[in-house]
């Protein structure tokens, strides 16, 4: 049966359906991103997936109480709004024709002009106890018996079309959930099928992770679809702990105030990466660079070529969030460790933490003389 028969239907967050005439429930106060203290690998990650999501997300594994979740669903206030469809649940982006859903490129054809309106990046918390149908969506099976309608109810993954899907938890994820992303994230779509229907919907998402090591291991089918890496520690300086305890508790006393206070940062910021995301596409990278990046996931005997494209890319991305128009070594140098950090054969007799391996390694290919100066120099 074809999939424009099959009507999606509105969802709860919670993934079951509900009248399109309720209205939603009013967003929680978020901390503002600006104002966390620290943890400016994680920080910085996160910002150059906004800048450019072809770098394939990031995971963030560390200690608890570390602000890991907190700096994820902080990106919901800071992020631009973007262009949609009016009305459309997988909220497809207007002038990528090829990326729209059945619903919109049935409109298109039919000659019909798309509404736009302009909406908040999505940020989708994904549960661990979430059954494939939540993760998914599922056809309404009650109102097809019933009434012979064959109703969609869109899941997490339509939610977060072209926005941030977040697992808290990740490597305690179950394995079949876990096949059901490697599915989405590889292909950009959603496949649905049930009682012989199958529906198709787009589902390109940034795939973002958090977890303790000490909770259990990342199955490395997973691992290695992340583009990013950052591994974080309990802040050990005395006065950014004292002020993460009273920024925290200014914002829990007032959270009204506490993010007005931080606005400007926050509208700064967004301004950074509003003008970085038009900027990263003509960003160059000289070719010597990018040999001395190949030489380098060689020297670490990194497998495959996700290693140097994502080096490319993040390195791409940091140069536009910091106004530059060329990349540096001083740029492939800070996004190394996070894009090769999850990529090293791990050696049960290797002493040497995998961050320090490739630290070592890059400070040999991009010695301080090369690493900020004309990227002539290191012809």
């Amino acid at each position: 049966m074809p999939t424009r028969s099959v009507r999606p239907q509105k969802s709860n967050p919670d993934g079951r359906a509900r009248n399109p005439q309720e209205t939603a429930a009013p967003a929680s106060f978020a901390y503002p991103f600006a104002a966390i203290v620290g943890q400016d690998e994680m920080k910085l990650a996160l910002l150059l997936n906004v800048i450019d999501p072809a770098i394939g997300g990031v995971i963030i594994m560390g200690h608890r109480g570390t602000g890991k979740s907190t700096a994820v669903r902080a990106l919901a206030n800071l992020l631009p709004p973007v262009a949609k469809v009016k009305r459309c649940l997988y909220g497809c982006d207007p002038k990528r024709a090829a990326e729209l859903c059945d619903d919109c490129a049935a409109k298109v054809a039919r000659g019909q002009r798309l509404s736009v309106e302009r909406a908040l990046v999505p940020v989708v918390d994904l549960p661990l106890g979430a059954t494939e149908d939540r993760v998914c969506g599922t056809l309404d099976i009650e109102r097809a018996l019933v009434e012979g309608a064959k109703v969609f109810e869109p899941g997490l993954l339509a939610r977060a079309n072209r926005g941030f899907l977040y697992i808290d938890e990740v490597n305690l994820l179950e394995d079949h959930l876990v096949d059901v992303l490697l599915d989405s994230a590889a292909s950009g779509r959603n496949v649905v099928e049930r009682e012989g229907i199958s529906i198709n919907h787009p589902a390109r998402f940034v795939l973002v992770g958090s977890g303790n090591p000490e909770e259990g291991e990342l199955r490395p089918q997973l691992l290695d679809r992340f583009g990013l890496f950052t591994q974080i520690e309990t802040i050990s300086d005395l006065d950014q702990r004292v002020e993460i305890v009273q920024r925290r508790e200014q914002f829990e006393r007032d959270p009204a105030s506490f993010i007005a206070g931080w606005e400007r940062e926050q509208a700064v910021m967004r301004e950074r990466i509003i003008r970085a995301k038009k900027l990263h596409l003509r960003v160059a990278i000289d070719r010597s660079l990018l040999v001395r990046v190949a030489e380098l996931c060689v020297k670490l005997k990194v497998d495959g070529h996700r290693g140097e494209l994502t080096i490319a890319r993040a390195s791409r991305a940091l140069a536009a969030l910091e106004s530059r128009a060329t990349v540096t070594g001083d740029d492939v140098k800070r996004v190394a460790t996070m894009s090769l950090r999850h990529r090293l054969r791990r050696d049960p007799m290797e002493r040497i933490e995998s961050g320090l391996r490739i630290a070592h390694a890059v400070e040999e290919l991009f010695p301080a003389s090369l690493r900020t100066g004309k990227l002539a120099a290191i012809r």
